[in-house]
């Protein structure tokens, strides 16, 4: 029998793998549906330079907003916005392990910007979606350069796509972008200022069915093999899911540097790298020291489910 699997919406740069095992029918190799849902509330947060922090906002408005009200069963995210949802949560969700794509963001400039390095960023205002997983990679890399009071901030529109016209309509000096739109960014002649790579997890509430969980694995790695295999065949993946936007339509594969398509196989989450993190986000206040870390990961499961493929944590 089918088990089935409503799973929030997911685009490419956050989890390449899951969409290829859908249309290939690697999940219905495995018995499994992945229903997926959509209709957050994240389309409608635009750029507001009045809003300069995160505290300001929910951290389920966008991502996990389905699992708050039961329509889906699984998310994935950004693994730091992911420890804030897991806290924030009123239906007892919590990260089940790593999701397979290695995203990769970017800090952008318009073009013609004065602003050529990160040190120059100083008290500039960069448009962050916040609690998505650009928001904390800006500020990692920026506190490399700046002391962390001249790190300002303001509410920038949830999808790249967004925040990449909020930027080139002169609404923010600077922002955040992904894929397809770094390559976007780099075409329109904006200035890459800082570039980096960042884990994501996933997340589910205790509805989530084990047996169609470690179906659901399975089907995640076989597509991550296929991936690795030939890169070039799935960049159309990054153009199809945003052809509606002119900029991403112009685009074609040989525009895209393959190296910022990185997917993994499914892996838990050493404990030693959610300590870190843990501990950096209790200092920056972005998660209440109350809440402990042990509270983050649901370890039945995420053992479950890697049990299911004989993958562990080397941790």
């Amino acid at each position: 029998m089918t088990k089935t699997i409503t799973f929030e919406n997911v685009y490419p740069f956050q989890d390449l793998p899951v969409l290829v095992a859908h249309h290939e029918g690697l999940f219905k190799d495995e018995g499994v549906d992945v229903e997926f849902i959509g209709g957050s509330g994240s389309a409608a947060i635009k750029t507001d330079r009045n809003i300069t922090s995160p505290d300001q906002v929910s951290s389920l408005i966008g991502h996990g907003s389905r699992s708050e009200t039961k329509k889906a069963v699984m998310y994935n995210a950004c693994e730091w916005g992911n420890y804030r949802r897991t806290q924030d949560t009123g239906v007892g969700a919590k990260q089940i392990g790593r999701r397979a794509s290695i995203a990769y963001g970017a800090i952008i400039v318009p073009p013609g910007s004065s602003i050529v390095t990160p040190q120059q960023l100083a008290d500039v205002t960069i448009g962050l979606p916040y609690y998505n997983g650009t928001h904390y990679l800006a500020i990692q890399m920026l506190e490399g350069f700046v002391p962390r009071d001249m790190i300002k901030t303001c509410q920038a529109p949830t999808g790249a796509r967004g925040r990449y016209h909020s930027l080139m309509n002169g609404e923010l000096d600077a922002t955040t972008v992904v894929e397809p739109y770094i390559t976007v960014a780099e075409k329109a002649g904006c200035g890459i200022i800082a570039e980096s790579c960042y884990h994501g997890t996933e997340v589910a509430s205790d509805e989530l069915d084990m047996e169609a969980y470690a179906g659901f694995k399975r089907a995640v790695k076989k597509a991550v093999e296929r991936i690795n295999a030939n890169k070039r065949e799935y960049v159309h993946y990054f153009i199809d899911y945003h052809k509606d936007d002119p900029v991403v339509a112009a685009l074609t594969v040989d525009d895209f540097n393959l190296s910022r398509i990185q997917v993994i196989e499914p892996q838990t989450i050493p404990e030693s790298e959610l300590q870190r993190t843990y501990d950096w986000m209790i200092s920056w206040d972005m998660i209440n020291s109350s809440f402990g870390v042990e509270n983050l990961v649901d370890e039945n499961v995420q053992r479950g489910g890697m049990e299911a493929l004989g993958v562990l944590s080397d941790d």
